[in-house]
């Protein structure tokens, strides 16, 4: 299965592009069925440097990029895609196998927005090339500023800088409310300390990576049942419980 094997151009401009970077043919036929029939316009490709030329033929709005591949492998194509400013916004979702927690690690450093481990089910693919897709178009960022965020019993008032644990009043420092923010508007999505000390970080404070770990040891102190929401990923970083 190669480029040519997409849906028509005609649906180009209405229906969002995704291009599928596999060397797995079972498991590419599987994603393109599987995208193709929820809407979106399928590309695929089975090399990496198959990928790259797509890329610049028909820029997609999303990449859902295998990290084993042969010749240019996905690190390689993700760093090429992240580095250059004509591809830089393009989202990535790395497809990974048990085991390559350096390389989501590098791979979420590098700017890829999120990642599924093998074996997945297609309707967790799906559901998460969607909310990529959704965060870089940049539909959720006004959302993500101002609306409160509510899980249980825990409360995260944005515009009043509040956190509520069953009613009462949670006394956190400015970091720990931008971290646990920060995470908590994006369940499900696994950061590393570096995600989280840039996303954080401002002009009058400092954030460490090391740092990071102490401000989640923290919170999870503080929010006390809730605590664990906000979930360790091994070797990787942290999330917050979808």
């Amino acid at each position: 299965m190669t480029d040519n094997q997409s849906m028509p151009q005609g649906h180009s401009k209405s229906r969002k592009h995704i291009l599928v970077v596999e060397d797995e043919e079972d498991i590419l036929a599987l994603i393109h069925y599987n995208l193709t029939r929820e809407g979106f316009r399928s590309t695929c490709a089975t090399s990496g440097e198959e990928a790259l030329r797509i890329v610049q033929k028909d820029p997609p709005d999303l990449v859902v990029l295998d990290l084993m591949l042969p010749g240019i492998d996905g690190l390689e194509v993700c760093r090429t895609l992240k580095s250059q400013p004509e591809t830089r916004s393009i989202a990535v979702l790395m497809v990974t196998a048990k085991g390559e927690e350096a390389d989501v690690v590098a791979g979420l450093e590098m700017g890829a927005d999120d990642y599924v481990t093998k074996p997945f089910s297609p309707r967790i693919l799906i559901a998460r090339a969607r909310a990529v897709l959704r965060r870089n178009a940049g539909d959720d960022d006004s959302a993500e500023q101002s609306e409160v965020i509510k899980t249980d019993g825990l409360l995260v008032h944005p515009g009043r800088n509040e956190v509520l644990v069953d009613g009462q009043a949670v006394d956190l420092t400015y970091t720990e409310f931008r971290v646990l923010h920060f995470l908590a508007s994006r369940p499900g999505w696994v950061f590393t300390r570096y995600q989280i000390v840039n996303a954080v970080r401002g002009d009058d404070y400092s954030v460490t990576d090391r740092a990071v770990d102490v401000q989640i040891v923290g919170l999870r102190k503080k929010l006390g049942v809730y605590g664990k929401l906000i979930e360790t990923v091994r070797g990787v970083g942290y999330r917050f419980k979808d």
